[in-house]
């Protein structure tokens, strides 16, 4: 269990992708299970405005979601739902076009309601969508580290590329974390990383740190068909333990104390000595 006699630092984390399909959610929903078992207070954001799906996964049924809130029908502690293990979900819509893109005034005041949440979190997991829209960017820019998630498919690596040159040379990130999903083993993964680094030290000025590879496991669908976590259907598979190894990195994360720039989710909070 997580010590509860000292302030935590919230680990605001960005899980996205250049496509879809390649499990992106799965690994949110996994992860985010192995650290609330741990003792560990998580809070996911579906920042897929428009094709909900963490709430999906965990099959629930919200009555409320992020386009109450941006309607200003709602505010976002009425629209938190608890998911499996205590995780706190802020579930977004599905099927609206009114809030795929979010103006400015939008971004501000969910960065404003999210910093008036009094739970002390320690995690808090973005699962963005897929591709390089600009909602994209605005999430991945606005936490404190990036988680990319890609597969051995030459598709998917081209495009997590993408993502990673349009945030290295548009929005000055710098620095990556990278996991390869539904490998056939460690090789398979390491030569993915191997080539994204190849081509990234070449032509971005960015680093790239691995944080390890889920292997593929057919009973993954059947989990997703349950609306149950693998780590908690099949918690003694290799599936399973590579969930857990990979919620062990990001638990290892240290926290900054430093805002990357000047729109970042919970920089007050971590400005804020620890109590």
């Amino acid at each position: 269990m997580k010590p509860t006699d000292q302030k935590q630092t919230t680990k605001v984390i960005s899980i996205t992708s250049g496509k879809g399909g390649v499990g992106k959610t799965g690994v949110v929903a996994n992860v985010s299970v192995c650290l609330a078992r741990s003792g560990n207070k998580v809070l996911i954001l579906d920042a897929d405005l428009g094709l909900a799906n963490i709430d999906v996964v965990f099959g629930l049924t919200p009555p409320f979601n992020l386009n109450h809130f941006f309607s200003g029908e709602k505010d976002l502690k009425s629209i938190i739902v608890e998911g499996p293990h205590g995780i706190q979900i802020l579930p977004a819509g599905s099927g609206l076009q009114s809030f795929i893109q979010l103006d400015a005034e939008q971004k501000l005041r969910l960065l404003d309601g999210l910093d008036t949440l009094d739970d002390d979190y320690d995690f808090v997991f973005i699962d963005t969508e897929a591709g390089i829209s600009e909602n994209v960017t605005y999430f991945n820019t606005a936490a404190h580290d990036i988680l990319l998630v890609t597969t051995p498919d030459p598709t998917a690596i081209t495009d997590v590329y993408a993502l990673m040159k349009l945030l290295s040379t548009r929005y000055h990130e710098k620095n990556f974390c990278l996991t390869v999903n539904m490998v056939r083993d460690e090789t398979e993964a390491l030569d993915v990383y191997r080539k994204l680094t190849v081509v990234a030290n070449r032509y971005l000025d960015i680093s790239i740190d691995y944080f390890g590879s889920i292997p593929y496991d057919r009973q993954m669908a059947e989990s997703i068909r349950r609306q149950r976590a693998i780590v908690d259907l099949y918690g003694g598979s290799p599936i399973a333990r590579a969930f857990s190894e990979l919620a062990g990195r990001l638990d290892e994360i240290a926290p900054s104390r430093t805002p990357k720039g000047s729109v970042q989710f919970f920089w007050n909070k971590l400005l804020q000595p620890p109590a």
